[in-house]
Order: structure tokens, then C-alpha cells, then sequence
């Protein structure tokens, strides 16, 4: 599921455009929603650095002393990948604004149409960029591939499980492998792990740890493979995990 935030110091204009949005979702079949909407530039930061976002929709002047342009330097300095929408009143603003790697940008009033058709056009870049995403579904149901901890099989299924919430599609390993990048190893005949989420393993149990309540199980005839993986890819503090748990 594709996670946007909103910003715009004019609640009216702020609710109407989330309004618009959730239309827009519904209407085409998108896999989306509005993780946050606020008039708050400092809360917008904020929950930026705590969650991923997949696109980010900004009005650039919000009357505070940090504005839309700030933030997007803020993101485009720990990723490249967010897709950064523009929206103003004010014209003299747009060149200023793409210089932030912007995906489009919004001249004020918004129409449902002109905002519908920039969605839809994102949503097909997106269908051109498997590095970042995973498609599912006939392309309706799109994850994020750094949010998945690990791949079950289960049945004719697959179950991806995120932190938040998992997702089934009907597929096997083999068919979905070459999507995936090489951070995604198999751990056990039932599990793919994505390493760049392991948090720690426990090598008494057998047991990969992503976070409190998201864990998965080692087969024993994948265990070297996965060692191999962390200590061949850079992933040391994974290592680290491993070898503290004896």
C-alpha cells in the first residue's frame, strides 16, 4: 500500500484535497492511503522521519518560518525515492520547486481532474520501477519492497508481512523471485527474508527477529546460506545479532 502525505496551511484546501484523494483511490482501484494530512510543517517532519512515505504532496508556502521547499530538502537528503508533489497559488515558485527532483506540481485552485490525472501518471511510473516496488494482483496491490520483513508460503499463497499489516497474492517462490532484489534470501522451505530487516537471530531457535512480534524460522539446510548473505553484504550489525545469541 502506497502511504501519502499531505501539507497545507488552509484547512479548507487540505480537507478537500484528501477528500479528492480518497476519490481518486477508490475510483481506480489504487492500492493507497493518507497516512497523515496536516497544516503543520513541523508534524509533517516529523512523522517523515518516523514511517516511509511513499509520496508526498506539499503547498510550498505555508506561512511558517520552514515552507514546502524546506521540507523536500529534508527528504531528498535521506531519499531519493519519494515521489514530491508541488502545489501553489503562486507561479514564480514552479521553477524553484523542481529543483527538488518533483514529480509534478499543482497550480492552485486544484481540480479533481488535473490531480486525478497526475495520480494515475504516478501510479504508471511506478509500474516502471521494479527496483523500488512489488506488484501484486494485476498491479492493484503494490508494496514497497524495503517494508517487507519476510515472504511466507502458505498453500498455493504467498503472505507478505510488513511491520503493519500482511498481504496475500496466489504465487509461488518461484514466480515472484525475480521480482525481488538480491537482499531477499530463503531462510526455509515456508520463508523468504528481506536481510536489510533482520534485527536480530537467534541461532538456538533457529529463529530470524525483525521486531518484538514479527519473527520467522531457519531450515537447517538454508542456515549457511543466510550467514553467507550477511557476511558477504555488508550487513554487519545482522552479523553481530548472530553471533551475540550462542
Amino acid at each position: 500500500m502506497l502511504n501519502f502525505v499531505i501539507c497545507d496551511d488552509n484547512l479548507a484546501v487540505l480537507n478537500r484535497l484528501a477528500k479528492m484523494l480518497d476519490s481518486i483511490f477508490i475510483n481506480n482501484g489504487i492500492d493507497a492511503e493518507i497516512g497523515l494530512k496536516s497544516s503543520n510543517a513541523s508534524n509533517v517532519i516529523s512523522y517523515i522521519n518516523d514511517n516511509k512515505v511513499d509520496v508526498l504532496i506539499l503547498d510550498i508556502n505555508l506561512n511558517s518560518e520552514i515552507n514546502g521547499c524546506d521540507i523536500a530538502d529534508m527528504v531528498r537528503k535521506k531519499n531519493k525515492d519519494v515521489y514530491i508533489i508541488f502545489s501553489t497559488g503562486h507561479l514564480e515558485y514552479a521553477l524553484i520547486a523542481y529543483k527538488y527532483k518533483t514529480f509534478d506540481y499543482l497550480p492552485k485552485p486544484i481540480v479533481e481532474e488535473r490531480l486525478e490525472e497526475t495520480i494515475l501518471r504516478l501510479m504508471d511510473d511506478i509500474k516502471l520501477t521494479p527496483s523500488k516496488f512489488i506488484k501484486l494482483n494485476n498491479n492493484k496491490t503494490i508494496i514497497n519492497q524495503d517494508e517487507i520483513n519476510y515472504i511466507k508460503k502458505d498453500g498455493m499463497k504467498l503472505v507478505f508481512c510488513t511491520n503493519n499489516r500482511t498481504y496475500e497474492t496466489y504465487s509461488s517462490f518461484n514466480k515472484i523471485q525475480d521480482c525481488l532484489p538480491e537482499n531477499f534470501v530463503r531462510c526455509h522451505k515456508s520463508y523468504m527474508v528481506n536481510v536489510k530487516n533482520i534485527s536480530n537471530i537467534n541461532s538456538n531457535k533457529n529463529t530470524i527477529i525483525f521486531s518484538p512480534n514479527e519473527s520467522c524460522s531457519i531450515g537447517a539446510k538454508y542456515k549457511n546460506e543466510i550467514m553467507e548473505v550477511l557476511k558477504n553484504g555488508n550487513f554487519t550489525n545482522n552479523l553481530d545479532g548472530f553471533n551475540n545469541r550462542k
